[in-house]
């Protein structure tokens, strides 16, 4: 589904160049689950930014479903990560003066989806988080591992072809923690394409593929034993 080729992003400060990315080429198929692990400043974050079209690279190109997105304009690009990936954040990133229904049913709305349809879909996605009895629910009355369940249902209520997700346990529990990874886990054999990048490495295991970063650089790329 995804291919990366002689991917490079340098960040420029000052007078210095910071190579976070260097010359990364590598493939995923469709219905992987892929964790980008490595320590703070290895380059996963990058990486997930490059491959979710949030940032552009300095050099080299993504490719998703054939289409190469570099090629993009920058309101095609909009458009593509509208339709087609979700996303998942470290801090959540849902509206404060929102329900929980209403900032799921946000992209939906964005892209022209009729708002009683909207409603049923944004059901439909806290169920699958196990959610719906906080549908009517600000983030305010929420825990914290509610609201990324949240942030999740709000990412996949759209059915898209890649999940991503940056450090979404960054700031739970360890229950909660578990929670989202059994959430990932159940879209994973649905057949979802996730990519998600991690420090945790007891989470990353239960990914099939991992891929660890160091220095902007690949050192390794495993697969889980069936």
């Amino acid at each position: 589904m995804i291919k990366i080729k002689n991917l490079t992003k340098i960040f420029t400060l000052g007078d210095n160049k910071l190579i976070a990315l260097n010359n990364l080429s590598f493939l995923v198929s469709s219905g992987q689950f892929l964790a980008i692990t490595g320590i703070s400043g290895s380059g996963k974050s990058t990486l997930l930014y490059q491959l979710s079209l949030l940032d552009r690279p300095n050099q080299g190109t993504i490719s998703i479903d054939n289409i190469n997105t570099s090629k993009l304009t920058s309101g095609e690009r909009i458009s593509y990560r509208l339709k087609n990936l979700g996303y998942i954040f470290q801090d959540y990133a849902i509206l404060p003066t929102l329900t929980a229904k209403e900032n799921i049913m946000l992209p939906l709305l964005m892209q022209g989806v009729k708002e009683n349809i909207a409603q049923e879909k944004a059901k439909e996605a806290l169920l699958k988080v196990d959610l719906q009895d906080r549908l009517d629910h600000l983030p305010s009355q929420l825990s914290g591992g509610q609201q990324q369940r949240v942030s999740i249902a709000r990412a996949i209520v759209h059915n898209p072809k890649i999940l991503f997700a940056d450090e979404p346990t960054a700031n739970l529990d360890t229950e909660s923690s578990e929670t989202i990874l059994k959430i990932f886990l159940n879209l994973h054999k649905q057949g979802q394409t996730i990519i998600m990048a991690t420090h945790e490495l007891d989470y990353a295991k239960l990914a099939e593929r991992n891929i660890e970063l160091r220095d902007g650089l690949i050192i390794s790329d495993t697969f889980k034993k069936k």
